[in-house]
């Protein structure tokens, strides 16, 4: 057992619970970057720690029903096979000495593109709260987007362990900008079961999958996420979330090899830019303009 992933499994399970993101994020570059595992190995294993992980999660949410199920089963039509083919392609040829370093530079674009949709979402909920629209009610479904989320999400997942929770919550923030932040993670959290589970049985089949990695990860994840779902099921996760991302982009940016200034201020900068865009703006109309009588 190394007591060092324990603790990063528990830091990086309780991100997970809180928020429904941070898991192939977070886990695989750092198992890159701190813990020279070789990338197909690191996402591989990343993959089965998180196929163990996410049930936790989900059995909360389904406690506290925050799940659209509808979503769920739009999402697995195409997440499944995506995540499943990404899988094996990645496998087949990541096994190359010249493709593990292209894997990090996928990893690392995947990071990238997650940060993107993180702030996107961001601004989306900034701007609806702002004009005080309702995220009450069932979604109207959208079969085609959901799917085709589904595909792009299940590809990036099977292929870098990187976009199961961070690009389809931002994904399914803008095709259903109603949903409550609880459902929004409930939802992404029953629908990863059965996406990372097809990109893991790819894994198993054709990557490199690190037993001790993956126990020693699960040891710290599944209390983490336990306890981060529970509190994710009661309220949205506000002090939390502006650190995934800030977290993200300088591990993206190690993958891509930029140096390591400029890494600590782009760091720095999105995480200023995230708590700014965190912070609450009062809903359009809601202050009041002084009235002439009370003015004089």
């Amino acid at each position: 057992m190394h007591l060092d992933l324990v603790v990063v499994g528990l830091v990086v399970g309780l991100l997970v619970g809180l928020t429904g993101m941070g898991g192939g994020a977070l886990l695989t570059p750092l198992l890159v970057l701190f813990f020279q595992v070789a990338p197909l190995a690191a996402i591989s294993s990343d993959l089965l720690a998180s196929l163990v992980m996410k049930p936790v999660g989900a059995a909360v949410h389904l406690r506290y029903r925050s799940v659209n199920w509808r979503l769920v089963r739009w999402l697995t039509v195409g997440s499944v096979p995506a995540a499943f083919a990404g899988a094996v392609i990645v496998g087949s040829i990541g096994h190359a000495p010249a493709m593990q370093a292209d894997l990090k530079l996928a990893i690392g674009g995947a990071l990238c593109a997650s940060i993107g949709m993180t702030l996107l979402r961001q601004v989306l909920d900034r701007r609806a709260n702002h004009r005080g629209e309702h995220k009450e009610g069932p979604p109207l479904i959208r079969p085609l987007r959901t799917v085709v989320i589904g595909v792009i999400s299940g590809l990036a997942v099977g292929m870098t362990s990187v976009g199961a929770g961070s690009l389809i919550i931002a994904s399914l923030l803008v095709v259903y900008p109603q949903l409550r932040p609880a459902q929004l993670v409930g939802t992404d959290m029953v629908q990863a079961i059965p996406l990372v589970a097809a990109a893991t049985v790819g894994h198993l089949l054709y990557g490199d999958v690190h037993l001790a990695v993956t126990i020693s990860l699960l040891l710290g994840a599944l209390p983490g996420v336990y306890l981060g779902a529970r509190l994710s099921a009661r309220g949205p996760a506000a002090l939390i979330r502006p650190v995934i991302p800030a977290v993200l982009l300088a591990s993206a940016l190690a993958l891509l090899k930029v140096p390591t200034p400029m890494l600590i201020g782009a760091a720095v900068a999105g995480l200023v830019m995230m708590v700014l865009l965190s912070v609450p703006q009062p809903p359009a109309g809601s202050l009041r303009q002084p009235d002439p009588v009370d003015a004089a």
